[in-house]
């Protein structure tokens, strides 16, 4: 009894606890179907970014064409137009300045006041972007 005891016991210590070849491709499945989700993960975070940053230098273009005007004092009525082109980023500006008149100041005797409005456009992906920017100055001489 002994004997066999002892033989049974050799035979559990020679076998090994390997992966079989199955096992290795079930794996390596699993692992290959898991990095495909995180690289789409990854592509769809640089599209992202890349829309916040075309964003981001459309609002600094549209802050930078209202602070132009601005700094002319009070306005003349009139339209300007231009392009921007940055790294691979075209952008499209058009700054309109226009009387502002709302009926309440009118019948108050009030006028003098011009609104500036900045467009910027792009195109970005298959789509066309747009952001519109807008503020109010008034004359001086209004009180």
């Amino acid at each position: 009894m002994r004997l066999l005891n002892d033989r049974i016991a050799a035979e559990c210590k020679t076998t090994s606890a390997a992966f079989t070849f199955v096992e290795v491709l079930a794996a390596l499945a699993i692992v290959s179907i898991s990095l495909l989700g995180l690289l789409r993960l990854h592509l769809i975070s640089i599209k992202m970014a890349d829309s916040a940053q075309a964003t981001s230098r459309a609002v600094l273009l549209a802050r930078g064409k209202i602070a132009e005007t601005l700094a002319l004092g009070y306005p003349e009525i009139g339209v300007e137009a231009g392009v921007v082109e940055d790294d691979t980023l075209e952008l499209r500006w058009r700054t309109e300045v226009s009387d502002f008149q709302l009926p309440e100041l009118v019948e108050a005797g009030l006028t003098g006041l011009r609104e500036i409005s900045v467009d910027v456009a792009w195109n970005q992906g298959v789509g066309r972007k747009h952001l519109q920017m807008s503020t109010c100055v008034a004359d001086g001489r209004l009180r």
